[in-house]
């Protein structure tokens, strides 16, 4: 009797152990379907392969230049009309796309350029209707060598892109002095801030610093070339880092200058 009153105890223990190791497995598997299905336009694939060309706009959005057109003036160098705004766009015309930041980065290809036409400006505007208000407006020296450089705005709360607001910018390079002639070539484009939604944040997470994939899964262009080109400028020996890059650029039709350098970053402060 007694042995059957001691082993009792150790099958009810034993029970009870079991109880809790499924219910424990249970709740485990319940909190990952949870999280699965928290993020309502989940990022499939993280290795993906290719980048597929953005959808661009038919609704009578705004367009611009993304590639510069010829000068008037022939002392300008013609490797100048490799200026390219790299956004995407439809043949030589960009598109409005979007941001969820509110001092983007802007990314742009410079050719070649002698030390005469290395003067060049960044403006930012915004469209209200029919009137056009300076936001932001800046001089810059370009270091003359061949690759792509990135303009980051500044931080300052008068320079913040607003959510839902269209803003036109511009990237001027002059052909001399700014002071002494007008003549310049240039490429412009449309950026629109949308907010950060909660699916697009946790896809950020699971995407980890591959961040540009959930960017461009959500077709938040500025955001996904600023990530990857940070990325490819610190890893530049990286061969996914450096494929992505191409697929990107290669998606929207500048595949001719998807394999230049990052050459120059500029953070501006006022």
């Amino acid at each position: 009797m007694i042995r059957k009153k001691l082993l009792i105890p150790r099958i009810q223990r034993t029970c009870t152990i079991s109880l809790l190791i499924l219910s424990a497995t249970s709740h485990l598997q319940s909190v990952q379907a949870q999280l699965t299905n928290s993020i309502q336009n989940p990022v499939k694939n993280l290795d993906f392969q290719s980048f597929q060309q953005p959808t661009l706009p038919r609704n009578g959005a705004p367009t611009g230049r993304r590639r510069a057109g010829a000068g008037r003036n022939p002392e300008c160098p013609s490797s100048l009309t490799r200026l390219t705004a790299l956004i995407p766009g439809d043949g030589e015309k960009s598109v409005l796309a979007s941001t969820v930041v509110e001092n983007p980065t802007f990314w742009f290809y410079v050719p070649e350029l002698p030390e005469i036409t290395r003067s060049a400006e960044f403006v930012l505007q915004t469209l209200s209707g029919k009137d056009v208000e300076n936001v932001y407006r800046t001089p810059l020296t370009l270091s003359g060598n061949s690759g792509i450089i990135s303009i980051t705005l500044p931080a300052q709360s008068q320079y913040l892109l607003k959510t839902g607001k269209k803003y036109h910018w511009y990237f001027h390079i002059y052909c001399s002095d700014p002071q002494k002639t007008p003549d310049n070539f240039y490429v412009d484009g449309f950026v629109q801030k949308q907010l950060l939604t909660q699916a697009l944040s946790s896809q950020l997470k699971a995407a980890q610093l591959r961040e540009y994939i959930a960017y461009k899964a959500n077709n938040i262009w500025y955001d996904a070339v600023t990530n990857l080109g940070q990325l490819r400028r610190a890893n530049p020996q990286n061969t996914v880092i450096n494929k992505d890059w191409v697929d990107l650029l290669n998606a929207i039709g500048l595949q001719d200058i998807a394999k230049e350098p990052i050459v120059q970053h500029y953070n501006l402060e006022n």
